[in-house]
């Protein structure tokens, strides 16, 4: 049986052009690849930013204009002793006037008493800075809120918050209660408020949005 040898240069130049078949089909393929996954790509469209839904009844909006509320709920509460405001009527002027241990004194708040107990509650969100107890002005909380707003309740019962609590509008703070500089309203809330370090008259604020301020 005669055995045909096979010429050193033919299996590297068989290699060579098997090599060269597979990278052109390669790159056929490539192309015809792109051309059916790309060929609608004038019909793509691109957009910058969150893509939402045309319906707007889907996109929550939260509102940042909020109202401050008077710091009880109960019907019957109403104003025992106004604010005292150094530029108001004389007769308002007298109405807002406490006399305490021989000393007149010009209220620095408002009064507002009920023949029943009632709950006090927060004006707006906002961090509790203190809780004490005072001989002459009762128990009393303090709250400091968002701009530059600072609320306190006196003549309190019942506490139901502490030092650092963060608590939210409408929250129950404490009950009404008793002073000694107030002994003749009996039970009552006695409200003060500071914007910008300056005490206000609460009546003005009530209802006014926290923006408009």
């Amino acid at each position: 049986m005669n055995v045909r040898r096979v010429k050193p240069y033919v299996i590297p130049a068989i290699y060579g052009v098997c090599v060269i078949a597979f990278l052109v089909s390669m790159y056929f393929l490539g192309g015809l690849a792109n051309d059916l996954l790309f060929s609608d790509n004038d019909n793509l469209e691109y957009v910058d930013g969150e893509i939402t839904d045309n319906n707007d009844d889907d996109i929550p909006v939260v509102s940042t204009s909020v109202k401050i509320v008077r710091p009880f709920l109960d019907e019957s509460v109403s104003i025992a002793k106004t604010f005292y405001d150094y530029e108001g009527e004389a007769q308002d002027q007298e109405n807002a006037i406490l006399f305490y241990e021989n000393t007149y004194i010009q209220n620095s708040g408002v009064d507002y008493a009920s023949s029943n107990q009632f709950d006090v509650i927060s004006i707006l969100d906002g961090t509790v800075i203190s809780v004490e107890d005072n001989d002459i002005l009762g128990t009393t909380v303090e709250v400091r809120h968002s701009n530059d707003l600072i609320s306190i309740y006196q003549s309190l019962a019942d506490v139901a918050v502490k030092k650092d609590d963060q608590i939210i509008q409408g929250q129950i703070i404490a009950k009404s209660g008793v002073s000694n500089i107030n002994k003749d309203l009996g039970n009552h809330l006695h409200f003060e408020l500071y914007y910008k370090g300056k005490i206000v008259n609460p009546e003005e604020y009530y209802n006014k949005s926290v923006d408009e301020l």
